[in-house]
């Protein structure tokens, strides 16, 4: 038999023998060095890469497990936060230093802050560091205590090192006696404080924003506020439904436009909430009692200005808290960048939005904005004009009573002004007309003893 008879067979034996009418055995024995021998024992070797590879990557698995078991029992809960206090001296006693909003207490508040974001930038732990504020200045017969809050970032490990540095930095930096200041580094103070103990500080202090967005975006022209960047808006609600804006000032009271009351006074009609989506309602507080301008006149615009006190406080959080009322002589020059925000139409006779709206607009000269083309002479003192002359960014129905607002150079926001009035939305030479602020200062402290 040849060979290819042969490999008939070893394919299918039983059929080809009977085919060729041989006898299989015969010609498998004469042939056997055809047939690969194959021990029972034998296994087939992997190549060495293939080997490689599988130790490569058991050994990358476990690399990736410890580390994350490193991350999550070295590293986790890595932020800290810091209550300190010292004394700045040769201050002679001024009340004005308890007022947290007056100007003797941002401007000393100012220049701690920088010193302490100097010291810290420029240190071994600069990459630790997150924030530091002044919180509270405390007046004395000859010197001021200023009270500070600190947050930094540390593995658990080294929690203790860090303290030490920040406190070493603090120290050295109350020594440099560099700068209009005098600073007692014996004073210091530091201790560890919880989260929750740091944000009740921050929550408790006016203007403070626990988060905010990178930038503003383009009310008219507006765009989606993030949660807690404005925590001082709040709907004024007319049995259920938002109607105005307003401005949370205490855990009690909140400021708004007196026109947001034309149909009716009865606090039994209104509610408030609060947080960034107008439904459902977050936080709703019921109304006490509605305290109008006894100069406002609903067929005009001046003294546009309206109190709104709670029946129940406010409980303070990250995403609801109030904005700081400027000082009476306070000065936000035309041209200054401000913020408005609201739940009112994208445009006029538009859509509603659920969530809250900012826009940044400009103060704009009184003058101008009294121009025959503008609002000839409508504008009076004690109102202000904010948005573009040319039209497009600018509040709109719904968002009355709403604030206008503007961050100082601690980033601390003042509420400038109260939507108001003004010609459709975002028309050009018809910007936003709004109650000026500092000129109800007295008639808000009057009202509320704020």
């Amino acid at each position: 038999m040849g060979t290819g008879a042969l490999d008939e067979i070893l394919i299918n034996p039983v059929a080809t023998c009977k085919s060729l009418k041989v006898d299989c055995l015969k010609e498998v024995e004469e042939h056997r060095w055809w047939m690969p021998v194959i021990s029972p024992n034998s296994r087939t070797a992997l190549p060495l890469w293939i080997i490689a590879l599988i130790v490569f990557g058991v050994l990358a698995i476990l690399g990736i497990t410890i580390g994350l078991l490193v991350h999550f029992l070295a590293i986790e809960n890595r932020t800290y936060y810091y209550q300190g206090s010292f004394k700045v001296v040769d201050i002679p006693y001024n009340s004005n230093y308890e007022k947290e909003t007056s100007e003797e207490t941002n401007q000393l508040s100012k220049i701690l802050e920088t010193k302490m974001v100097d010291a810290f930038d420029s240190s071994s732990i600069y990459r630790q560091y997150i924030n530091s504020q002044v919180i509270t200045l405390v007046p004395d017969t000859n010197s001021v205590t200023a009270q500070i809050w600190l947050v930094f970032k540390s593995s658990k490990s080294r929690k203790e090192s860090t303290r030490r540095s920040i406190e070493s930095i603090l120290q050295q930096m109350l020594r440099n006696q560099s700068g209009s200041v005098t600073t007692d580094p014996n004073s210091l103070r530091l201790v560890e404080t919880s989260k929750v103990n740091a944000e009740k500080i921050i929550n408790n202090r006016c203007g403070r924003r626990a988060r905010m967005s990178a930038t503003y975006d383009r009310v008219k022209g507006g765009s989606s506020a993030q949660e807690g960047e404005w925590p001082w808006q709040a709907s004024l609600r007319k049995n259920g439904r938002h109607y105005c804006g307003a401005s949370l000032i205490s855990d009690r009271y909140l400021v708004t436009a007196a026109h947001c009351f034309k149909k009716s006074q009865n606090p039994n009609n209104y509610t408030v909430s609060f947080g960034t989506r107008v439904t459902p309602p977050y936080m709703e507080h019921y109304v006490k009692k509605i305290i109008i301008h006894e100069a406002y006149n609903p067929k005009e615009y001046h003294d546009d200005v309206a109190l709104v006190l709670l029946t129940e406080n406010v409980l303070f959080n990250n995403d609801v808290h109030r904005v700081c009322l400027p000082e009476a002589s306070q000065i936000f020059p035309p041209g200054e960048g401000v913020v408005v925000t609201g739940w009112g139409a994208l445009f006029h006779d538009g859509q509603y939005p659920v969530v809250l709206q900012k826009a940044p607009v400009k103060i704009i000269d009184t003058n101008t904005c009294n121009s025959v083309e503008a609002y000839n002479g409508l504008v009076w003192d004690t109102m202000l004009c904010a948005g573009y002359m040319e039209g497009n960014i600018d509040a709109c129905q719904g968002d009355s009573g709403g604030p206008l607002v503007h961050p100082n150079s601690r980033n601390i926001w003042y509420l400038v002004g109260i939507v108001s009035w003004g010609t459709e939305c975002g028309k050009i030479s018809k910007p936003g007309v709004y109650m000026r602020v500092t000129s109800y200062r007295n008639w808000i402290a009057s009202k509320t003893g704020l």
